[in-house]
């Protein structure tokens, strides 16, 4: 098992472009719904992903963040002001 600190170290090796952890993304654990939250911010710009348990363990093997990283990709959009 990992802890929010390691998840949140895994995420910014896979999308460094999204900052620092502690700083412009931070990791939670929601109990009561059984899933990860990664919460996003930049300038203005804030996101709340709600990650699965199983997404969250498939993202720490390296193996996929596919929901994640499309999010990551629209706050990064409406960062730079382009709507998709």
């Amino acid at each position: 098992m990992f802890n929010a600190e390691q998840l949140c170290k895994k995420i910014t090796e896979l999308y460094p472009e999204i900052g620092t952890c502690g700083v412009d993304i931070r990791v939670t654990r929601d109990k009561s719904k059984k899933t990860w939250v990664v919460h996003l911010n930049k300038d203005t710009h804030i996101l709340n992903h709600f990650l699965e348990l199983t997404d969250a363990d498939r993202c720490m093997d390296g193996k996929e963040c596919l929901a994640l990283g499309l999010d990551i990709a629209q706050l990064q959009r409406n960062i730079q002001g382009r709507q998709y």
